[in-house]
């Protein structure tokens, strides 16, 4: 009987150690306690494991009785590492784990281009965003200006007007610039005659994120947002000071230095950005022409806020000067008398107010202006150009929102004035505009799965009349990982003698637009956006979005030329359209990110004589960027970009062509950082392959610039975090 009882009990010891039990878990985000599908579960000692389901469930059979270390890994989150007992304990059911984001993961982002005061993911408007470790990236590659931030963004083009001064627009999706609109902080300073060098005059370093809407958003923000608007979204005040110093050299004798102090005072506020930036004129092609010019930068932006029982008060000044002279390289040299130059001198003040008093937890009223005094003189052999525009913002909206809808609706007005100081007295360009604006827009969530957000704007614009611009998006996201975005609406753009063709001329006999025989640009646009995210298997993760587009603008303004070189502009029968495709694909794997961007773009002139291509679009545009990065230590990354042949303004068509580059950060401790880059390493130049004027050195006929001219470039420097 005793022996019988021992085997008993040793049998039930043996089952005891080999049964099997089932792991089974809820695996959700630690802050906002959503379900993390996809989420890597293994356990080291068994060689056993599994991913979560889209409600981050996941059940793991075949664990033996006793106690072993868990592992869970997710793409942006820190790993979780645990010691479990089999079976589990009753009292310690049901079992759920939660995941951290980890830094690199950014705070809840808030997009302000919509007017909403929703999250990215509750938006239906498409956005693209650049912010946090992108955004320094980026930065640090120029950090003198946002031109190759901007540029390297799938869909973007910067295109240069200037041979020989740098100055350059912004495209989106192939239309030229003046469709695009360019804001800060929600207020539209940087158009009309400041547009073609507003690029050249923005430093990143005191930004907090930069916002891309793409399509037409003149019922969000007026008229001249047919191409779509960029908004940059300034640093605010945190409760922990910010002192940041960035200094810059690069191989072609460049220099920027800049720094950003913010701090909370109890109930008032304080930022304060300071930047330098001076550069030498470079030749590398030795044509005897500049590919940068000489030029010198001031730029000061102090900003008061003041935090108050309910109501919160901003208030900012902007002041810029810069002398930039690009031309002759003997000229510039010794300020001879002869040879070709371009001088642009310019003086910038600009203020900002904004006032955000909260009624109550729903409800929101807010009021905002910003007025802006812009001088410049452009200079050319034989001839000035030069004025002061003065243009004012002003507005007044109302947000209320509930669970279900959010509603907002406002009116604004616009102003502007200018003023020609030089230039041919019978070509007066000045002119004074005002527009009057009333919009409304409701978000509303019909159910879990759909959002529908919807729009209308009335303007009445003193020369041009009255406009009346619907718009609307829908967002259907059947799960987690999949998402739609639907959304389209009309946009207009007033006569403008602010345009790159302008530019390129330096508005030398270009005459004004007749007022009582033209009429407004009218558009239509529409696109679909399909966005997926997935990941694969532990580490290894894929986000994929397209993006299709189309975008129609009907009685286009055209500047055409006489037979005396007279320069008119012209609305002739017919429209211009853009369509194509977005295609965008970012993989991750542990350390290692990989970006990848198609661009399509098929843009035409559509006009009595016949269809023709757009002069300066890439119809076709590859970006590419590699980056390895150890967190709070170490980053390099290598880019790589293509452009197809671009149509020119003088029929002929320009060659296809490669930019690469190297892009590297290293930590030095917490407050220290060096970074280096080798921008355009294989060295790609029109000036290599192709010519970019006519005519002798003293008198050159400029031909358009569709490729970088400065070549490759090395640029590195240290930044200071305290």
């Amino acid at each position: 009987m005793k022996y019988y009882l021992t085997g008993m009990l040793l049998l039930c010891v043996y089952s005891m150690a080999f049964a099997q039990h089932t792991f089974e878990t809820y695996i959700k985000d630690e802050h906002n306690r959503e379900p993390l599908p996809g989420v890597s579960v293994y356990f080291p000692e068994l060689e056993k494991g599994g991913a979560s389901d889209s409600d981050g469930f996941i059940s793991i059979p075949g664990i033996p009785t006793g106690k072993y270390t868990i592992e869970f890994r997710y793409m942006g989150y820190g790993s979780l590492q645990i010691e479990q007992t089999f079976p589990v304990p009753a009292n310690d059911l049901p079992l759920v784990f939660y995941l951290s984001p980890t830094h690199e993961t950014m705070d809840e982002v808030v997009l302000t281009s919509t007017r909403s005061t929703r999250t990215i993911e509750d938006i239906p408007t498409r956005i693209e965003f650049i912010a946090g470790e992108e955004l320094a990236e980026k930065g640090n590659m120029k950090p003198g200006d946002i031109r190759m931030l901007l540029n390297e963004s799938t869909g973007i083009q910067t295109q240069q007007t200037s041979a020989t001064s740098y100055n350059s627009s912004i495209r989106i999706q192939g239309l030229d610039g003046k469709y695009t609109q360019l804001l800060r902080d929600g207020l539209p300073l940087y158009s009309g005659y400041s547009g073609g060098l507003s690029l050249m005059q923005i430093a990143p370093l005191d930004l907090k994120q930069v916002e891309v809407i793409k399509g037409s958003s003149s019922t969000l923000y007026g008229g001249g947002a047919i191409a779509g608007l960029v908004n940059l979204i300034s640093r605010t005040p945190e409760e922990k000071r910010q002192l940041n110093f960035m200094v810059n050299g690069t191989s072609a004798l460049g220099l920027d230095a800049s720094g950003f102090y913010a701090e909370k005072y109890g109930k008032a506020g304080i930022t304060v950005f300071a930047s330098y930036n001076k550069g030498t004129a470079y030749d590398p092609a030795d044509i005897g022409l500049t590919a940068i010019p000489e030029f010198e930068r001031f730029t000061l932006n102090p900003k008061l806020f003041l935090y108050l029982n309910h109501t919160e008060i901003q208030l900012g000044l902007n002041y810029v000067t810069e002398n930039r002279l690009g031309g002759s390289m003997d000229f510039i040299g010794d300020k001879s008398d002869s040879g070709y130059f371009e001088k642009n001198n310019t003086d910038r003040v600009s203020t900002q107010f904004l006032a955000t008093h909260t009624l109550s937890e729903h409800t929101r009223l807010q009021a905002k202006n910003s007025i802006s005094l812009f001088k410049r003189n452009i200079g050319i052999p034989g001839y000035t150009f030069g004025g002061e525009q003065v243009s004012s913002f002003s507005e007044v909206n109302i947000t209320v929102n509930n669970e279900k809808t959010e509603w907002v609706g406002g009116l604004n007005l616009w102003t502007e004035n200018f003023t020609q100081s030089d230039g041919d007295p019978g070509q007066d360009l000045s002119f004074s505009d005002h527009t009057l604006g009333a919009f409304i827009q409701n978000t509303w969530n019909i159910s879990g799965k759909w959002t529908l957000e919807t729009g209308l704007r009335g303007d009445y614009q003193n020369h041009y009349g009255s406009f009346f611009l619907p718009r609307f998006s829908l967002m259907f996201e059947p799960s987690y990982r999949l998402t739609f975005r639907t959304g389209g609406g009309l946009g207009y753009k007033t006569p403008t003698i602010f345009t790159e063709d302008t530019e390129r001329l330096q508005f030398r006999n270009v005459l004004p637009p007749d007022i009582s025989g033209s009429k407004a640009e009218k558009s239509t646009g529409i696109n679909l956006d399909i966005n997926y995210r997935w990941p694969i298997a532990g580490d290894l993760s894929l986000s994929t979005n397209t993006l299709l587009f189309y975008t129609r603008i009907d009685d286009p303004l055209v500047l055409t030329s006489d037979d005396n070189r007279t320069y008119r502009f012209t609305q002739p029968e017919g429209y211009v359209n853009t369509q194509g495709i977005e295609a965008n694909m970012k993989w991750g794997y542990k350390d290692f990110k990989l970006f990848m961007g198609y661009t399509y773009a098929d843009v035409k002139e559509h006009y009595a004589n016949g269809t023709s291509p757009y002069p300066l679009v890439a119809k076709h545009r590859l970006n590419n960027v590699l980056m390895y990065e150890k967190h709070e230590n170490f980053w390099v990354g290598l880019e790589a970009y293509y452009y197809s042949p671009q149509g020119l303004n003088d029929g002929s068509t320009g060659k296809s062509y490669w930019i690469m580059g190297i892009m590297s950060e290293k930590k030095l401790g917490e407050h220290f950082s060096v970074f280096l880059n080798l921008e355009n390493m294989l060295d790609t130049r029109q000036t290599r392959f192709d010519t970019i004027y006519t005519g002798s050195i003293n008198d050159p006929q400029f031909r358009d610039i569709y490729a970088p001219v400065d070549g490759f470039v090395v640029n590195g420097g240290f930044k200071v975090m305290l």
